[in-house]
């Protein structure tokens, strides 16, 4: 339990209502102008909010907030350990990026609902945040439909049939993915009477419909995070949404379930579900890497590559529940920390070469204009991460990963994740390859639609990009923060 100081709350409520409110403000805004920077403004701010949220939680251990003064089972908490402290930290860089990156790139068009966009980012910015930082099921369940209300907008504000279909498919897997979850809310609570996963842990509880609750919350989390082979939805969507909602989807909204499955299986159900279980979930994940790897060497547009990475990245995630060690513990948050944040500057980088060649063909990548250098890197940089090559934040989150799988002495799962990262290396080479090679005969037919790249549109993806590969150097620093507040799930 956390006695809360007036600090610790003033930065907590402005991570939950900050982007909430600006969302709204932004309609009142009388100028383009301060549209664009309140957002900027906004994400410089909340640096310090989570800052002091950081050295709290290093100092102290694991922060249980109750709203109201009342603790659970009567009362809401809040709940954030080393788990929720580094995916904040990611949500606020990633959204800085976007702020900045949304600020010079939405099309100045009558058309295009660009204050509608941003209203809609921030309100999932705020609802990412509230979703990290809750600690029961059925507040989890709002947060869920918050976020995936604002994420499906953000798919269709582009507008055009090919959104909406897209769109139409998103919220029906989400839709499908919250009855199935809200459905093994109600089996835990019809069992338990209670919500709060802290209670939940130190409980004594279990028996088959414990194992039905958890197989019902995988599968509708698995949905929402579109692990395969619940993926369909997430293809489709990043092809024809904004680059800066691809980045935001991809690096944080599908990466949010599947930390709710890992919070899940190693926190309140750990010891519920039997080895064979862990060893199929870790299966689908593989699958899900070489799946996922094939899909993105067989596309030729960039965005569609980049979608399919995601896939393939987000099945790492499922390699830890067969070991379920402090390494692998390690090795998967800090893989979700680097395809975070690599992730979102492909995505913003391939948004550059459309911003300047109107398509993101890969063909058109061989024109050789010198316009397109800086994106070209932020692809290698990323790629480097993706791929798990050194010094990357990507090569230290597989490597304690391999590690963590040959120390239990499942050598298979070792060798699941480095081949994933020969197949990410493939793909990526090959996006690499299309630049680099001999103009083809339809980029020299494709005409430059933009002269130049303002630089805000330049840096947020090399800046996420060079963060990235700058994880690898930061390893023993953030290692014992990812570590604070344990779940029961994970041992030694």
């Amino acid at each position: 339990m956390t006695e809360p100081t007036p600090m610790l709350m003033a930065a907590v409520t402005a991570l939950l209502f900050g982007p909430l409110l600006t969302g709204l403000v932004v309609y009142l805004l009388p100028s383009r102008r301060l549209r664009d920077i309140g957002p900027v403004v906004l994400a410089i701010g909340l640096l310090g909010p989570l800052w002091h949220l950081g050295t709290e939680v290093v100092g102290a251990g694991p922060l249980v907030l109750a709203l109201g003064g009342h603790f659970a089972p009567l009362g809401i908490e809040l709940h954030v350990d080393g788990l929720a402290l580094a995916m904040l930290w990611l949500t606020g860089i990633v959204a800085l990026a976007v702020n900045v990156y949304v600020s010079a790139s939405l099309p100045v068009d009558a058309h295009f609902p660009a204050t509608g966009f941003r209203a809609l980012w921030l309100i999932l910015w705020s609802g990412l945040n509230a979703l990290f930082m809750a600690a029961d099921l059925f507040n989890i369940y709002v947060m869920l439909e918050l976020t995936a209300l604002a994420a499906v907008s953000l798919v269709v504000v582009s507008r055009g049939p090919e959104a909406v279909s897209a769109a139409t498919r998103y919220f029906l897997f989400a839709l499908a993915g919250s009855l199935f979850y809200l459905l093994g809310v109600a089996l835990v609570y019809g069992q338990t009477g209670l919500l709060s996963l802290r209670v939940l842990e130190t409980s004594s509880w279990g028996g088959p419909v414990s194992l039905l609750a958890l197989g019902l919350m995988t599968g509708g989390l698995a949905m929402k995070a579109a692990l395969f082979p619940v993926h369909a939805w997430l293809p489709r969507a990043h092809a024809v949404a904004p680059s800066a909602a691809s980045a935001a989807l991809s690096a944080l909204v599908a990466m949010a379930g599947a930390y709710l499955i890992i919070r899940l299986w190693l926190g309140p159900f750990a010891g519920h579900w039997p080895q064979a279980l862990a060893q199929g979930m870790a299966a689908l994940g593989t699958a899900g890497i070489v799946y996922g790897s094939i899909q993105a060497l067989r596309q030729s547009r960039l965005k569609l590559v980049i979608a399919y990475s995601t896939v393939a990245q987000l099945g790492y995630l499922l390699l830890i529940f067969p070991i379920a060690s402090l390494l692998a513990w390690q090795g998967v948050v800090y893989h979700a920390l680097s395809h975070g944040l690599a992730k979102a500057a492909f995505f913003l980088a391939a948004g550059n070469i459309i911003h300047l060649l109107g398509n993101d063909r890969l063909t058109s990548l061989s024109r050789r204009d010198h316009r397109l250098a800086g994106s070209v890197m932020v692809m290698a940089l990323s790629g480097i991460s993706l791929s798990g090559l050194p010094p990357s934040g990507g090569f230290l989150g597989k490597w304690w990963l391999i590690n963590a799988a040959l120390e239990s002495g499942q050598w298979w799962w070792a060798l699941a994740a480095a081949a994933g990262g020969l197949l990410a290396a493939a793909y990526v080479f090959r996006v690499l390859r299309h630049a680099l090679a001999e103009p083809h005969p339809d980029a020299a037919r494709d005409a430059p639609i933009a002269d130049n790249l303002p630089r805000r549109m330049f840096w947020p993806p090399m800046l996420l990009a060079l963060g990235a590969v700058a994880l690898g150097f930061a390893g023993q620093l953030l290692s014992p923060v990812i570590r604070i507040g344990l779940p029961t799930g994970v041992g030694g």
